[in-house]
């Protein structure tokens, strides 16, 4: 699988990156499986947080025996100094591991929220200070929402943020100011080195009233043909890499996509934004 430079971490990531939600509802055993999937993929680098059910107790038992091989992100909801610390902590705990190559305030989906975390008290100090603990080597930013990369072109005026996680789709890049934000946020990294982690990128559209029929708060593109669509088009863009769906059977599929990979062109990726209009994005 393909690798790339996550900005400067320095770290050369599969462009499937494995996302810890997948775990959340599995038992152990399941778990297992999954993990030993990633590894057979030559995965090398998981996205995990205190947030996705029981993922990092699943994920834990195994860091002992492989945490050399991954690079190791996790996240905070806390809001506040002393409540990021605490949950940090708690991470480290559960995953039974000294040390995050990567913690990530999570969830900034507005100016409110990024106020929040950079005011004086707020959650980024307590990151700050993990960092000159050595409990992680890198700060980032992560958040879903249709203002996550306005958001996050501010959080980068406000604070020298390692790396970003925001949503990148067909129907997303439908809304045109989402689009000229997003690809001004592509931008702004590779100006200033920073590692860019999309996420959302197989979603087709909300479930609305429609019972989930997969472990997803998005209706996903299911068959294998458009995932490597969506796949295909994400990768195309100047990003490190993809966080896999936190649907545990589509997951293979995923990741024999990004195996598959193959860059297409400025034109092919417009034609499928335009086929998107009319599908309800995610974020409106």
């Amino acid at each position: 699988m393909e690798t790339r430079i996550f900005g400067r971490t320095g770290h050369a990531s599969t462009v499937a990156i494995f996302g810890g939600a997948a775990l959340g509802s599995l038992n152990q055993e399941k778990s297992d499986a999954v993990m030993e999937l990633i590894i057979s993929h030559g995965i090398n680098h998981i996205d995990v947080a205190p947030g996705y059910g029981d993922a990092e107790l699943r994920i834990g038992p195994w860091m002992p025996r492989v945490r050399d091989q991954f690079f190791l992100g996790c996240k905070t909801t806390e809001r506040t100094r002393e409540g990021a610390a605490a949950e940090l902590r708690r991470s480290l705990e559960r995953l039974q591991t000294d040390r995050f190559d990567l913690h990530q305030l999570h969830g900034i989906t507005s100016i409110e929220d990024l106020d929040k975390v950079t005011s004086t008290g707020g959650a980024l100090e307590a990151l700050i200070e993990a960092r000159e603990e050595g409990l992680t080597d890198y700060i980032g930013i992560t958040g879903h929402g249709v203002d996550a990369p306005k958001v996050f072109l501010e959080a980068l005026r406000r604070f020298d943020f390692d790396t970003v996680l925001f949503p990148i789709n067909f129907a997303q890049l439908t809304n045109p100011e989402y689009r000229n934000n997003a690809e001004e946020l592509i931008k702004q990294c590779r100006a200033k080195n920073v590692g860019t982690m999309v996420i959302k990128s197989i979603t087709k559209s909300p479930w609305g009233d429609r019972k989930p029929t997969y472990h997803t708060w998005y209706e996903p593109y299911a068959d294998p043909e458009t995932i490597q669509q969506c796949v295909n088009f994400v990768l195309s863009h100047d990003v490190t890499g993809i966080c896999t769906t936190s649907d545990s059977n589509l997951l293979r599929i995923v990741l024999e996509s990004c195996e598959n990979f193959k860059p297409i062109s400025e034109e092919y990726r417009e034609s499928l934004i335009e086929e998107a209009v009319g599908i309800e994005p995610l974020f409106t």
